[in-house]
């Protein structure tokens, strides 16, 4: 394949339309940075009660939603259950978090420091270490333990930051923010979800779509100018991210603290159509960009069947 200089990068085309300069869409998100960033420990209200009869997470939304266990359960026992779904997302969120900021650390290794490009990247570095602290304490302040991913999983986790690909680093840090970011657009606007977990979700909705922005720009540019056999290792490993996301999505333990079987809930939350259309109206909007980029084809694309995340 011929390499390809900077400059002439912006001649280049995907199935979106011409690529965007890197510099000048750093650029832009570092203005958008510096006028629309968040202190979540002073931005937020840490010592107000929480208030009795809402809830921590959209019913909705709950995995359980509209099962029959869930029409057997009291209105109680459901608000609880979404009390600590609400902390197992979060400590999902805390591992992606992590991990993306591990793999951008990787990313910017061998670019220009004084570039806008590695400047936004330290600052997105740095919005996601006030994100996981803010998730790590509303997870204290809910009283519901933290909810770490599978011992196999977070195993995994080491290999992807080891042997992903730039490509493959963007990918999956698209899944996982723009699925969570999907359902925080619905949690931050709706008054019947506590106070604190409202303002958690819009200081991560809006700063999340910066980030979001980053990634997309340069996964486009990544999938144009990647060898072959990159481009093929990032649609499997994309898929396989994927696949890993849906069993991690939300810890079975839940159910047991709530006092259900875990057995019975983990079945029901499979056979649920209101879930699996949750989940993939989560993904849609991913998985359309993914398509026309040309990620979600051959064994990928079946890996996101099997997820449930790709109709």
């Amino acid at each position: 394949m011929t390499t390809v200089s900077e400059p002439d990068l912006r001649l280049l085309r995907d199935a979106l339309g011409p690529l965007r300069d890197r510099e000048q869409v750093a650029a832009r998100l570092l203005e958008s940075s510096a006028k629309h960033s968040f202190d979540p420990e002073t931005e937020l209200d840490w010592d107000a009660p929480f208030e009795d009869g809402k809830w921590f997470w959209p019913p909705e939304l709950v995995s359980l939603y509209d099962t029959p266990l869930w029409r057997r359960m009291s209105e109680e026992q459901r608000m609880d259950l979404a009390r600590h779904e609400a902390a197992s997302l979060a400590s999902l969120g805390i591992w992606f978090e992590i991990i993306l900021m591990q793999l951008l650390v990787r990313h910017i290794y061998d670019k220009s420091v004084t570039s806008n490009h590695v400047r936004y990247a330290l600052t997105e570095i740095a919005d996601e270490c006030r994100h996981s602290m803010m998730f790590a304490k509303l997870i204290q302040k809910g009283g519901a333990p933290a909810y770490p991913v599978p011992r196999v999983y977070h195993n995994m986790a080491r290999v992807l930051k080891t042997v992903s690909t730039t490509p493959g680093s963007f990918a999956a840090t698209l899944l996982g923010e723009e699925i969570l970011d999907w359902m925080q657009r619905l949690t931050f606007p709706d008054e019947r979800i506590q106070p604190l977990v409202r303002g958690v979700t819009r200081i991560h909705v809006v700063e999340e779509a910066r980030h979001v922005r980053y990634a997309r720009e340069e996964l486009r540019r990544q999938m144009v100018t990647a060898p072959r056999w990159e481009q093929e290792f990032t649609r499997v490993s994309c898929g396989e991210a994927a696949r890993v996301f849906s069993v991690c999505f939300v810890n079975p333990q839940v159910y047991e603290n709530v006092g259900l079987d875990r057995r019975e809930a983990v079945a029901q939350v499979r056979a649920s159509g209101h879930r699996r259309e949750v989940m993939q109206s989560g993904a849609r909007r991913l998985t359309d960009f993914l398509d026309d980029i040309g990620v979600l084809r051959g064994v990928g694309r079946r890996l996101w069947r099997s997820s449930g995340l790709l109709a």
